[in-house]
């Protein structure tokens, strides 16, 4: 018993630290993840008290809970088994590969990451780049929601931006949960947006079993009442205007909707700008016959380090106005007493007609409009034309700077001629050229209203319910 044993100095060592891990295990980790859970709590239940919504335990649930919780529900199952049969594969393969969905669509929600860096670094950003405006705004309304409902915020996507300004106005209301296109799956950014609560999704993926994986999380995302935020139109709008609704998320949420259980009601939120960061992008991929984003690195950096210096040399200028408008709420409950059948396309067809109805018309849209519509003219000219259409459409939806028209045609007309998109030739502004789409891009952005259809323009091509996600 004591006889004495030699052991390498590495073995030694292994040994020891073998040991410290297990008692690290056992002993210390566990008092270390309690301690800061008990933290955690302390601050939600202190956000809990003002938000208008509070943080629902399912979005507070350890990632690796919610995804176990995810793989093993019955209705996943039946689609693993199903998988498997399909594709002549074993039932354990299927079942990795359902995990390894779930891996990427769970989120791993932190109310310090949300509340003390996004909330912040929204504000900062929306505020640095844009004036920001509340458009139409029926704050009754909103505060008549049912507390028990769970809330979905669907809006148009004209850029992304939107993820930051509606983050930064929904700030008081709740912590909103997003559905992210695949853009976003890139390290680091994936790790922040994971940590806010947002979701990815793969937006064109035909995989049944991946659409199961993705269309129970959202359902137990919606019965367990957490707040949601969608696009609608399943991605940014590359022609600028209104596009026709995607039925995969929305269906997601009706399907198996139990009009005597927890109600969901849909808030139309509507987003404009003078100056959209990614247009030219977009504009690209419209005349690609692929779609490609013509995005690169290099681009996205030196106009980043462009504008940087411009603010470092007093010579910064924000990019004009950014208005967000809430429309009139929509209860999925209300709406199953009126529809028989299928509610999906109705639905669908409701939200995007709200949404257009409210979309804020700002100084560059209006202009764009104009010129479009009428060709050069001069100041004067302009003016009277931005006057007459202010008189037509109701003030809630029309941005006005200083409560003066001419000054916000100056602002419109100001904004294209600093980005060389318009020219002054003999006293008429005309439109460069080789801008011709960039003008016709933000005059897409309110057609049509301008047209008397408020819901999705003409020039949006397809089905006013296309299928997808």
């Amino acid at each position: 018993m004591t006889t004495s044993i030699e052991l390498p100095l590495w073995l030694l060592l292994l040994i020891l630290g073998f040991a410290v891990i297990a008692a690290l295990d056992r002993v210390m980790i566990p008092s270390v993840r309690w301690f800061f859970r008990r933290r955690l709590e302390r601050v939600v239940a202190r956000l809990n008290e003002r938000l208008e919504r509070p943080i629902q335990p399912f979005k507070l649930a350890r990632r690796h809970d919610m995804i176990q919780r995810l793989i093993y529900d019955p209705q996943v199952s039946q689609a693993v088994a199903d998988h498997a049969r399909a594709q002549g594969i074993p039932e354990s393969v299927a079942f990795e590969e359902a995990g390894r969905y779930a891996r990427e669509i769970v989120p791993s929600f932190s109310a310090s990451a949300y509340f003390g860096v996004a909330i912040r670094a929204a504000r900062w950003l929306s505020n640095a780049l844009y004036r920001v405006r509340l458009g139409h705004h029926d704050e009754a309304a909103l505060r008549e929601i049912d507390p028990d409902a769970t809330v979905v915020f669907v809006m148009n996507h004209r850029s992304n931006m939107d993820y930051v300004l509606v983050t930064y106005l929904a700030a008081e209301r709740s912590a909103l949960s997003y559905a992210v296109g695949e853009w976003a799956q890139v390290w680091p950014l994936s790790g922040l947006i994971r940590a806010m609560g947002a979701y990815f999704i793969r937006r064109k993926s035909r995989n049944e079993l991946y659409r199961k994986v993705l269309a129970r999380y959202v359902r137990l995302a919606t019965d367990a009442g957490v707040t949601q935020a969608m696009f609608p139109e399943g991605g940014l709008s590359q022609s600028g205007a209104l596009m026709p609704p995607k039925l995969g998320l929305l269906k997601y949420i009706v399907d198996d909707f139990d009009p005597d259980g927890r109600d969901v009601v849909f808030v139309p939120v509507a987003l404009n700008y003078d100056r959209v960061l990614e247009d030219r992008i977009l504009i690209g991929a419209a005349n690609d016959p692929k779609g490609r984003f013509n995005a690169r690195i290099g681009v996205v950096a030196g106009k980043s380090v462009k504008q940087l210096w411009l603010r470092m040399t007093g010579r910064y200028h924000r990019f004009g106005y950014a208005a967000v408008s809430f429309g009139k709420p929509l209860s999925l409950r209300t709406l199953r007493g009126q529809v028989m059948g299928d509610l999906t396309v109705p639905l669908a067809r409701q939200l995007i007609a709200r949404i257009g109805e409210i979309v804020p018309m700002l100084p560059v849209p209006i202009v764009a409009w104009v010129l479009v519509e009428r060709g050069p003219m001069t100041r004067a000219e302009m003016e009277l034309a931005y006057g007459a259409i202010l008189r037509k459409f109701p003030e809630a939806h029309v941005h006005l700077p200083r409560d003066s028209r001419d000054y916000g045609a100056e602002v419109g007309l100001r904004n294209l001629l600093e980005r060389r998109v318009l020219r002054v030739e003999d006293g008429r502004y005309h439109i460069e050229p080789d801008q011709v789409a960039v003008v016709a891009y933000y005059a897409n952005s309110i057609r049509h209203l301008m047209e008397g259809r408020p819901g999705v323009s003409a020039s949006a091509k397809g089905d006013a319910a296309t299928a997808g996600s």
